[in-house]
């Protein structure tokens, strides 16, 4: 376990990035304007689950499940009295292209890492994961970089919506989850709260659960059993994500990281995704 573990975040920090440039890119921001929507946050939201359809708040709020229910309820379903989600979808992926063309070397072997991508997307599972299920239907772009993106967002939700499986099956609430990475000092309290929405009373609440069940401590620190805890979802984060790189093989694993990690290096380099970030996204 510990090596399939090592190996699945390795392949985790080399990918991530070339999805993640989608929430900073100002070329995204800008396709989100033009398309009529009227916030940051609502092409956010409202990028994010173009795929699905026209949804409301709840639903969302349950498949994105670190944000507070307020906070998406600001953008959804408003966002689709401005613009279809076929529109936003389809602006949202031209947006991304551009911005990683702009941003990686012209002479990257893009054909190869979108084959090997597109190769991982094969293992993915799709019981009781709507996001990854959703972009998984996504027509393929013409293009190796717009493939590369959308091959990465796939293999991206496949594994978030398994860490939501995990955590739920802990007995942890979205913002509960969060508070174990806090602890953990993965991330920070002000990078957290507000791209998240949670208000300082929910705050409160959530430590009052986790040090209640011995997860936290009084300086809001895992204790012990917290980083037992903690281990153990991302364990099964990890677990519940090796069908993509079983469809691999070791060699195809090596060779995805070996093209993936100087092209996500670009990206953070660029300053086009910042450190830290919401995501705990390392530089590779």
């Amino acid at each position: 376990m510990r090596g399939v573990t090592s190996l699945q975040r390795r392949f985790w920090e080399a990918v991530e990035p070339l999805h993640a440039v989608v929430y900073f890119a100002p070329e995204t921001a800008a396709a989100a304007k033009a398309v009529g929507l009227p916030s940051w946050w609502m092409g956010y939201f409202a990028g994010r689950v173009a795929p699905l359809g026209p949804l409301p708040e709840p639903p969302v709020t349950a498949m994105l499940f670190g944000f507070a229910p307020r906070m998406v309820a600001r953008s959804l379903p408003d966002a689709w009295k401005y613009a279809e989600p076929a529109v936003v979808l389809q602006s949202r992926m031209d947006a991304v292209e551009a911005a990683l063309k702009r941003i990686l070397p012209v002479d990257a072997p893009f054909h190869e890492l979108a084959d090997l991508l597109e190769q991982a997307v094969t293992g993915c599972e799709y019981a009781g994961r709507p996001l990854a299920a959703a972009w998984s239907s996504v027509a393929k772009p013409a293009t190796p970089i717009g493939r590369i993106w959308l091959a990465a967002t796939v293999l991206r939700e496949h594994r978030g919506d398994g860490h939501v499986l995990s955590a739920v099956a802990a007995g942890l609430r979205g913002l509960d989850t969060t508070m174990t990475h806090i602890g953990s000092g993965a991330v920070t309290r002000e990078v957290i709260q507000v791209n998240r929405g949670w208000s300082d009373e929910d705050w409160d609440e959530s430590v009052a659960r986790l040090t209640g069940r011995g997860i936290l401590d009084g300086d809001l620190k895992l204790t012990e059993s917290g980083i037992v805890l903690r281990q153990r979802i991302e364990d099964d984060t990890d677990r519940l994500a090796t069908g993509p790189l079983d469809a691999l093989g070791s060699d195809g694993v090596a060779d995805v990281v070996r093209m993936a990690v100087p092209l996500s290096r670009r990206i953070f380099d660029d300053g086009a995704i910042p450190l830290p970030n919401p995501m705990g996204a390392p530089r590779p």
